[in-house]
């Protein structure tokens, strides 16, 4: 439902931004990155295009925002409590990631969509994103009394935590599609399998 222009509240330049990005990745999410076109976004957001380009000077910049944006989203959301072991922090760790996926489902399907992209410099982004997740997970091994630091140099540790990451984005994606699985039964699913990664 469109606003009267005359009462419409100006944005700030970060509310402003965050807003183009939440319009990019409900675009992205539904459509290939080809398919999404920059004035569709300027709008739906209600902006000029030159407004856009003032904030992203590229649609790769764009895109490359959006996924830089969920990716640290998913960084902070699941950043290992320091001292707790990591058996105990799986389960809230996976709920807290699992209602990111429900309640930002539009960036998480933007997010995974950018390997697809053509472009390699966004691939480049989100790649780099694994990988800071991949570390996070290694870190959090590392710093568990059960596991500790020479267990996250085992050979093969890191590429089996990459392919559990790999699993759990194919579950999530289709869970958001209509699995019948409730969010309990697709945690347990990921914690059962992690679980059986490292162990």
């Amino acid at each position: 439902m469109a606003a009267d222009r005359g009462t419409r509240r100006r944005l700030s330049t970060a509310e402003r931004r965050e807003q183009l990005l939440s319009v990019g990745a409900r675009l992205f999410s539904e459509s290939p990155y080809d398919d999404v076109l920059i004035e569709r976004v300027a709008e739906i957001a209600g902006v000029s295009r030159g407004l856009l380009y003032h904030y992203f000077p590229t649609k790769r910049d764009f895109f490359a925002a959006v996924v830089e944006r969920e990716s640290e989203r998913m960084l902070r959301m699941t950043e290992a409590a320091a001292g707790v072991p990591v058996r105990e922090q799986l389960t809230a760790a996976l709920d807290t990631y699992l209602e990111y996926v429900e309640t930002h489902a539009h960036g998480f399907r933007a997010f995974h969509r950018a390997d697809a992209a053509g472009d390699q410099d966004v691939r480049r982004v989100y790649r780099r994103a694994l990988a800071a997740q991949e570390s996070q997970i290694l870190a959090g091994l590392a710093a568990d009394p059960e596991f500790g630091p020479g267990f996250a140099e085992r050979p093969g540790l890191r590429l089996a935590v990459r392919g559990w990451l790999a699993f759990t984005t194919a579950v999530c994606l289709e869970w958001l599609r209509g699995s019948e699985l409730s969010r309990a039964e697709v945690r347990d699913l990921c914690a059962r399998a992690l679980l059986g990664v490292i162990t």
